[in-house]
Formats: C-alpha cells, sequence, structure tokens
C-alpha cells in the first residue's frame, strides 16, 4: 500500500470515528475534545524535548493541564471553563522570567487547551451546535484536501519554501476556493438565513487553517522533526492531523462569542 493510500484509508476511518462522536454530543464529543488537546500537549512537549530539559516545569504544567481537561470533559462551562484554560497558561508564561522554557511552556498549553475548550463550546448539545461543527470540519477539510491535489497538479511558487517546502500558492488558492464552496454548501444545506454571509466566514478561515499549517510545520522543522509523532499511519501524530483545525476552531469559537455569548457560540453562527 503507497502512502498516499494509507493517508486515505486511514483518514476515513478517523473521520468516520470523529464525525460519530460529532453526531453524538454532549460527553462524548467532550472527552473527544479533551483528548485532542492532551495529544497535542504531549506532542508539543515530545518534539521540544520540554521533559529532558525542565523536569518540574513540565510536571506542573502536565498537572494544570489534566485539571483542565478534566474539567472540560466533567461539563464546566462558560467564562469559568474559560478561566480554567487561559489562567494557568498565564501563570506558567510568568515563570518565563525564571524559567528560561516558561514561554515555550506555556505557548504549548495555549495550543492544546484553548482549541480543546472551542472545539466543545461550538459543539454543546444543540442541533446549532452540530452544525457549527460540520462547517468547521468541511471547511478544513476542503482546505487541506484541495490544497494538497491542486498544489500537485498545478505547482508553481512556493508558499513558504523555509517552513514547509512542499506548499504552493497554487494550492493555497485552490484550497480557499473549496472551503468557500464547501462552507457556502453546509449553510445552505443547514438552512441558514444568509449562506454567502458564511460562504465569506470560510475564506479567513480557511487561511488561518492553513496559517496553522505553517505554523506546526515550522515548530517541527525548529526542533528537526519530520512528524509530531506516530499515533495516526500516513499522518504521523495528532497535531500532524489537526495543525489547520486548531487555529480555525479558535477563530470560529471568537466569532460565534462576538455575537452570542462563550458558553453557546454556535447559536450566533446557526440560529435555529
Amino acid at each position: 500500500m503507497s502512502n498516499l493510500q494509507l493517508r486515505i484509508v486511514s483518514g476515513v476511518i478517523l473521520a468516520i470515528l470523529v464525525l460519530g462522536l460529532t453526531w453524538l454530543g454532549g460527553w462524548p464529543f467532550r472527552l473527544l475534545a479533551a483528548l485532542i488537546g492532551a495529544l497535542i500537549f504531549h506532542e508539543w512537549t515530545s518534539v521540544s524535548g520540554l521533559l529532558g530539559r525542565d523536569r518540574p516545569l513540565f510536571g506542573a504544567e502536565w498537572l494544570l493541564v489534566a485539571i483542565a481537561l478534566a474539567a472540560l470533559v466533567a461539563g464546566v462551562e462558560g467564562p469559568l471553563m474559560v478561566i480554567l484554560a487561559v489562567v494557568p497558561t498565564l501563570f506558567i508564561a510568568a515563570t518565563s522570567l525564571v524559567r528560561p522554557l516558561g514561554g515555550l511552556a506555556a505557548l504549548g498549553m495555549a495550543y492544546a487547551l484553548l482549541p480543546a475548550v472551542s472545539l466543545a463550546f461550538l459543539r454543546g448539545d444543540t442541533v446549532s451546535g452540530l452544525i457549527a461543527i460540520l462547517y468547521l470540519f468541511a471547511v478544513v477539510w476542503a482546505t487541506d484536501i484541495l490544497a494538497y491535489f491542486v498544489g500537485r497538479a498545478i505547482g508553481g511558487p512556493k508558499l513558504a519554501p523555509s517552513i514547509s517546502p512542499g506548499k504552493t500558492w497554487s494550492g493555497a488558492v485552490g484550497g480557499a476556493v473549496a472551503a468557500i464552496i464547501a462552507g457556502f454548501a453546509v449553510a445552505l444545506a443547514a438552512g441558514h438565513p444568509q449562506p454567502i454571509l458564511m460562504a465569506a466566514l470560510a475564506l479567513p478561515l480557511s487561511i488561518l487553517s492553513q496559517a496553522g499549517d505553517l505554523f506546526e510545520s515550522g515548530f517541527k522543522r525548529r526542533y528537526g522533526a519530520k512528524d509530531s509523532g506516530n499515533l495516526i499511519p500516513g499522518h504521523g501524530g495528532v497535531m500532524d492531523r489537526v495543525d489547520g483545525l486548531v487555529a480555525a476552531a479558535l477563530a470560529l469559537y471568537l466569532a460565534g462569542w462576538a455575537i452570542a455569548g462563550p458558553a453557546m457560540p454556535s447559536a450566533g453562527l446557526f440560529p435555529g
């Protein structure tokens, strides 16, 4: 089996599992969001070698991350959950005054916790939440898939050769166009009153998704890692698979928060 075939098979299996938990919502999806957060943080600390470089800081971080993710699974809602994610991250960031790796550790916490909270709160346990997550997945997955195939088919100037030599401007544009179409299709199918607006929102989400991909590539390059892990056959680690999703999820959550508040952001995005 070629690497592309392996990527497709494992990607389909993973998508079916994720979509099943998305359909269930509630605590099963919160558990999925927390698991994604924990695995991201594990891979972040593994790639950066934080354990071997500052064991006390590593232990304190994992304790704070575990508390926040346990609270997320338990159903802590609204501003309190945001506080449980943000305040410990700021605390670890403050340790950079006395511990050289405090900034790196805090960035890893934010990278793991904020998207986990965003995903869990976007989904919630409502129909609006289900549609919001499906919209997010459609935009990010369309970006990822079409950027890959358009880039391979057309090629051309490199997007960021010093960070990720395989990515091209043609792929970036192809992915963005696909995201707009996917966002419009989901909004139209869901009966959204302004599907054009949701198609327009898909463009910055696609751009952020691709920026998230480049950020993760730059992180791995800095520490000399090809993949963030080897958990997913053909894809590498969890960070390799969700690098674009984490950025787009946080952005969509903040957009929903601005409209409807932190507890039920999807109600502002897809009013039922």
